[in-house]
């Protein structure tokens, strides 16, 4: 597998498995590391007076993080849940239930409600 995709990828295994540890662990290891060359080639330019101060340092820190977030934080949360059916598939159910739904509105010129059932 691609390692950038292995990176990306969030792990749909529940809690921390040594996996999605290894995975963290390289994330912030990279992130770091994008971090210092970053700060080490900021230095170089007439920045560096800038980028000495707290203001200076915390704009660095904050353009650097906020576009980082996601990719640091991708397995610290639940993972997404797939969709119960796919486009192509009918709901699941017994033909029972998928034949009263389909005859719930036979005959009738109105279709049933767009987005939701009974109320």
């Amino acid at each position: 597998m691609n390692p950038w995709r292995w990176l990306t990828t969030p792990d749909p295994a529940p809690g921390f498995t040594a996996g999605k540890m290894l995975k963290l662990t390289v994330r912030v290891m990279l992130f770091a590391l994008v971090a210092t060359l970053l700060s080490g080639l900021l230095q170089l330019t007439p920045l560096k007076g800038t980028l000495n101060t707290w203001w200076g340092s915390l704009l660095f820190v904050l353009l650097l993080y906020i576009p980082a977030a996601r990719f640091l934080t991708l397995d610290t949360f639940a993972p997404r849940r797939a969709p119960a059916t796919t486009p192509g598939r009918a709901a699941q159910g017994s033909s029972a239930q998928r034949r009263k739904e389909r005859n719930r509105y036979a005959g009738v010129r109105k279709s049933g409600p767009k987005y939701g059932g009974r109320r």
